[in-house]
């Protein structure tokens, strides 16, 4: 923790299979930064809870590098019919509202330039009007499997695969070279060990990466790792983030904020998925 450039403090983001959330009459008033939460210390704490972070499935929180948009998915139940939204809270006048963008339509990532969301294999562009529709990324993207795709600010994309049943998804990458994408690369043995590896995050400058995977010396499931660029520019051995984030549950979806402060991911404390 302490390779990070800016001191590092945890909001944990709560995932489980029940429901519940605030009715809109019922949101109380958010002002200031993140939400208006107070911040946490090195032990991590649930994010905006009742709020974001309730009783039910909410995952892939992402904020826009203004730091004015805070972006997740979440499940919700009508009439005893599941079914996952696009959520976002915006900070208009310093109170952050609340707004139902779609369906899910992918685990979101915003570029460190602000211009792209990324939604796995596919994208939006930010106008002067806002988000443009959905546009696909294309061959070679569209024939795999993209659970969450995040971009460092040289644009070299790092994305997982599908893994299910056998756990046999791994990481990759594509370097813009020249003004050209490069055909995406797996990452080597330190990043793709064990099962499962998903859902990774790389830091704007590309001095590290985060992820979450299955190894024999983990936790239980799923734990959060992390790895630095060495100054030949190789990477370095998986480090596991420890008992203070990886438990026996599923930790999952790591990111770090744009301001570089905080540490968000996701823990399952409620069902088997």
């Amino acid at each position: 923790m302490k390779r990070f450039s800016t001191p590092i403090a945890l909001f944990l983001s709560f995932c489980a299979m029940s429901s519940g959330s605030f009715a809109e009459s019922e949101t109380p008033v958010l002002e200031g930064p993140y939400l208006g939460q107070e911040p946490p210390g090195l032990i991590p704490e649930p994010f905006a809870p009742g709020i974001v972070s309730t009783g039910g499935w909410e995952v892939s929180g992402a904020f826009t590098p203004d730091m004015k948009e805070f972006y997740f998915i979440r499940e919700v139940e009508t009439d005893g019919i599941s079914r996952q939204e696009f959520v976002v809270f915006q900070n208009k006048d310093n109170r952050w509202l609340e707004t139902v963008v779609s369906p899910r339509v992918g685990q979101p990532f915003i570029a460190p330039d602000g211009k792209t969301m990324h939604l796995g294999k596919r994208y939006k562009e930010h106008t002067e009007s806002g988000w443009s529709e959905i546009k696909g990324l294309g061959s070679p993207f569209e024939e795999i499997q993209i659970m969450r795709l995040t971009a460092s600010s040289k644009e070299t994309y790092v994305f997982d695969e599908v893994g299910m049943p056998d756990g046999d998804g791994i990481i990759r990458y594509s370097r813009l070279i020249d003004g050209k994408r490069e055909h995406p690369k797996p990452f080597g043995k330190e990043i793709n060990t064990g099962k499962f590896n998903a859902h990774p995050f790389i830091a704007p400058d590309e001095s590290y990466m985060l992820w979450d995977g299955r190894r024999d010396s983990g936790f239980g499931h799923a734990d959060i790792y992390i790895s630095f660029r060495q100054q030949d520019g190789s990477w370095g051995d998986a480090i596991n983030m420890g008992d203070k984030i990886n438990t026996d549950a599923w930790e999952a979806g790591a990111s770090v904020t744009p301001d570089g402060k905080y540490l968000f991911f996701n823990r399952n404390m409620g069902s088997d998925a």
